[in-house]
């Protein structure tokens, strides 16, 4: 019996929205479940590195990203307390050339805006909105897919589907329903300023590393540089699910306003009128990727800790991977769809295990206190730009 060639993916974030522009370039029709009626504005900036900036650009977004995104000079790594440069970990255009792409910092909004257009003037793609996936049947032909829009209840049939909706995935639930978030006792405050109204020294193209005790800032400039993101990660107890909750900026300047700051970075925190903040909730490691002609992909199988800003990489990473498995193989039902769906978790299982450790070990070291904290800054101005740049190579030179 004939195999459908239409894909399903539940959530239209960077990873699903990514994965069916993929899909869609090897010949597979798509079709994007989305439960919010509209893509959300919401969200910090993001981080794009070589790894994964290359497959954008692979995709044809070159030219619609690049109004919006910027090309960072350098990474800079500063001590909290002296307000003192460690480090400058240099990026621009040459260290794009020596990876063959740019390294990108970008609203997430416009990152998934440029996305979802093209998404929209694909022919190969239906993105249906205020459409949430409920239920899953495998059988001779492939999937018989539920979803919900409103009150009408529908059920199509595809080939196989693809759980990108995020670290409180649906899919996920459905298939693993034991494997379920972990709050890392860390929230995540996001912030930004108008570049116009800070000195000209903060408004830089660089990304900025601020590592205090047992919190750390992060600044970069989006929206075209008109705009500086600020993310401050600070522990906590407060763990609510969700993406963007408004944030009371006396519980941040409290944090930030000791001796232990610098008077820049309280300078920064202070400026913010509006915060929206996040828990930080991870996947353990060895959530299983697959189960049948099912696939999990980004936060819902990996969700991870953004302390190697590679959060959004890793999911772009996935959808890439997925898409050239698929292709490669002729696909019957059943068993080759499946054993399709084991190879690419396969692929995917040991890097981004890696990855996820690396942000683990991030933090415990931005976070450091007292002599280890001071130890730390030796061993980094010991280490220099080049080592420091060079030890990030096996994540930013990968290629599919």
């Amino acid at each position: 019996m004939a195999l459908t060639r239409t894909i399903f993916i539940a959530g239209a974030g960077i990873g699903g929205l990514t994965a069916a522009l993929a899909l869609a370039n090897k010949g597979f029709r798509v079709v994007v479940l989305e439960k919010a009626e509209r893509l959300e504005e919401a969200g910090a900036g993001l981080q794009l590195s070589p790894n994964a900036s290359r497959i954008l650009i692979d995709l044809g977004l070159k030219e619609r990203l690049r109004p919006r995104a910027i090309t960072p000079e350098a990474i800079t790594i500063v001590s909290a307390r002296a307000g003192g440069e460690i480090a400058r970990l240099p990026l621009g255009e040459a260290a794009s050339a020596r990876a063959g792409a740019p390294y990108w910092v970008i609203h997430r909004a416009d990152l998934q805006t440029a996305l979802a257009d093209a998404v929209r003037e694909h022919p190969d793609i239906e993105l249906k909105l205020g459409c949430q996936f409920e239920d899953l049947a495998p059988h001779a032909r492939g999937l018989t897919i539920v979803h919900r829009s409103g009150n009408e209840r529908r059920q199509d049939v595809g080939m196989a589907l693809v759980g990108a909706d995020g670290v409180w995935s649906t899919v996920r639930n459905h298939l693993f329903p034991d494997k379920q978030p972990q709050f890392s006792g860390l929230i995540a405050w996001r912030g930004t300023l108008d570049a116009r109204a800070l000195p000209r020294e903060y408004t830089a193209p660089r990304v900025q590393l601020w590592m205090g005790p047992k919190a750390h800032l992060v600044a970069y400039p989006i929206s075209a540089g008109k705009q500086v993101n600020l993310v401050a990660v600070v522990p906590g107890t407060w763990n609510r699910p969700g993406w963007s909750t408004a944030g009371e900026p006396h519980e941040l300047r409290e944090t930030f306003g000791d001796a232990r700051w610098a008077g820049a970075a309280r300078m920064l925190i202070g400026a913010v009128d509006s915060w929206r903040k996040w828990a930080l909730f991870t996947m353990a490691e060895g959530c299983a990727w697959d189960e049948g002609s099912v696939a999990l992909l980004g936060d819902a199988v990996h969700g991870m800790l953004p302390f190697a800003a590679q959060g959004a990489g890793m999911a772009i990473e996935d959808a890439a991977v997925l898409a050239k498995v698929l292709s490669e193989t002729p696909l019957e039902p059943g068993a080759q769809v499946a054993a399709t769906m084991r190879r690419y978790g396969k692929m995917r299982r040991a890097r981004v295990a890696r990855v996820q450790q690396l942000a683990r070990q991030n933090g415990r070291i931005y976070h450091m206190t007292g002599a280890m904290a001071l130890a730390r800054d030796v061993a980094i101005r010991a280490l220099g730009p080049q080592r420091l740049l060079a030890r990030q190579a096996w994540i930013y030179d990968w290629r599919l």
